[in-house]
């Protein structure tokens, strides 16, 4: 050999290998992202079959990460995933990740089959160096009392003990101590309206860019104090839980620990650790982990005597709006809340405002078919039609109204600002706004017939229909904590309505047959 190639030799070869060593040091690790996301109520009277899923069996990996990358925009898990990603060099392989409406239980079929389409999609990708899952913690499949728990389970004997997961929930998460054990890390949501929706998938992608990068060894542990935490109170925002939650995010200053976790459970989920959990993660200090979510889970427990119910029931709520001075007055209608599993078609409310002869109010209500009679009648005609209470017996009686067609409308609307669970594009169905007779432009009486149930998180809602919601006397809005962000913001007084329905706060009203007995603020069951 020349003694000029051996020179070009022996050059070129430490040039190659730093070449690949530093390749491999840019080479970011690969993260599958996956998720089905259900918040189910058992007394709900309607299924949650496969087609009411945002879900298409088949979809290319194209098809799922465009689909994916599409919530970049909002303020969601999803996009705080997307950030962590950019921000903490992981690349993400989005496979499916879908959700549905708050209803019943998820069906077996609808399950196993979005079940079975997520292990394949995750398999047939790149070699994985981690998991995402985003799901909501409080969901009931009919052969599962956890869904959630089978699907972290179903994904660690897929991918095996080594394989990093992480997973997000929802605030109302009836979180079980057997998916803290299938996961290396949960995290929910902090805040409740979930303001914080985008921070917390944004912790979740550091974490796992630590895990993957820095061999971090997250420990966790969770504590369920013995309770049900109603949600009339599950506002983190004032007291009793905002202390609670002022001291989560303080506890997180310590740099042993990784992520401290409250939610606040589920009450409409008949299940076996429905209620709150408090969830500590560190950085490999079990014994932290254990003694921090006992301590914060027993001034959890403390507060319970500030959880007893005084919320007013329809007829009494109805006039307090009526003489309150300031205007709106928003009734919030518990009983029916759309983004618990109700069927956003409830009457007693309704039945109410006419009763009391109220002046200046207006109420969604979920009608497909009063939709279709206000549709063929026109705008500016006449209409004459039953509507509400017809889903099932447990939202009253339909109720008859008379009036005029108002406005026909898409039903599609824009919210620019961060509202409970930070979705920017809302979809109500079409829509159409009834003005009842014996009511003015002054004070106008409004029914918004709508053909799908919408969860009242923004003011646009009304806003896009033509309703001045400043100018209102009354709105009644169908759901709990959601619409506080939406209202409290210009709303007079907001009152919290002990109204009937498959959302109905107060225990008493269900019969529980898999829940723990003897959880305060359960009654006598």
């Amino acid at each position: 050999m020349k003694k000029s190639t051996f020179l070009r030799i022996t050059l070129v070869l430490p040039l190659t290998l730093l070449f690949l060593l530093t390749a491999n040091a840019q080479k970011k690790p690969i993260i599958g992202v996956a998720g089905i996301a259900h918040e189910s109520n058992s007394f709900s009277s309607q299924l949650t079959t496969l087609d009411l899923f945002d879900f298409k069996q088949g979809e290319s990996q194209e098809e799922l990460s465009k689909k994916f990358f599409s919530f970049a925009n909002s303020q969601t898990i999803s996009s705080g995933y997307i950030e962590g990603a950019k921000q903490f060099g992981l690349e993400l392989y989005p496979t499916v990740v879908t959700r549905a409406r708050p209803m019943g239980p998820v069906t077996d079929d609808a399950f196993n089959t979005m079940m079975d389409e997520i292990l394949k999609q995750l398999k047939a990708g790149p070699k994985l160096d981690g998991i995402l899952l985003n799901l909501h913690g409080a969901m009931v499949v009919e052969s599962y009392p956890s869904g959630d728990e089978e699907i972290v389970k179903r994904v660690r004997e897929a991918f095996g003990p080594e394989m990093p997961i992480i997973v997000t929930h929802d605030f109302h998460a009836n979180v079980t101590p057997e998916l803290v054990q299938y996961s290396n890390v949960l995290i929910t949501f902090k805040e409740n309206p979930h303001l914080d929706t985008f921070d917390r998938g944004l912790q979740a992608a550091k974490i796992m860019s630590e895990m993957v990068k820095e061999g971090l060894k997250p420990t966790q542990a969770i504590v369920k104090a013995p309770m049900v935490y109603n949600i009339v109170y599950q506002s983190t925002f004032s007291n009793p839980l905002l202390p609670i939650t002022t001291e989560s995010k303080e506890m997180e200053k310590n740099d042993k620990i990784l992520s401290v976790s409250v939610a606040g459970g589920y009450q409409y989920a008949d299940v076996p650790w429905m209620g709150p959990s408090v969830i500590v993660v560190t950085d490999n200090d079990a014994e932290l982990a254990q003694k921090e979510a006992q301590r914060l889970s027993d001034k959890l427990w403390d507060t319970r005597h500030e959880t007893v119910l005084k919320s007013p029931q329809p007829a009494e709520a109805v006039k307090m709006a009526m003489e309150h001075d300031g205007r709106p007055v928003v009734l919030i209608d518990m009983g029916d809340n759309i983004g618990g599993g109700s069927t956003g078609d409830s009457s007693f409310l309704l039945e109410e405002l006419i009763k009391q002869g109220a002046q200046g109010w207006v109420m969604v209500i979920a009608d497909p078919e009063a939709y279709a009679v206000a549709e063929k009648a026109g705008v500016g005609n006449d209409f004459d039609f039953e509507v509400g209470g017809k889903t099932d017996d447990m939202h009253g009686k339909p109720v008859r109204i008379k009036g005029h067609v108002r406005s026909l409308n898409v039903g599609r609307y824009l919210e620019t600002e961060v509202r409970h669970g930070g979705g920017r594009y809302w979809n109500m169905g079409h829509t159409a706004v009834i003005q009842l007779e014996g009511s003015t432009l002054d004070e106008p009486n409004l029914v918004l017939l709508t053909t799908l149930a919408s969860s009242p998180n923004s003011a646009h809602q009304l806003i896009s229909n033509g309703v001045y919601v400043k100018r209102q006397k009354i709105i009644v809005a169908k759901g709990n904590i959601a619409p506080h962000a939406a209202y409290k913001p210009f709303a007079s007084k907001l009152i919290q309505v002990d109204s009937p329905g498959s959302t109905a706060v107060n225990p008493s009203w269900f019969t529980f047959k898999r829940a723990r007995k003897g959880m305060f603020g359960m009654g006598d069951y």
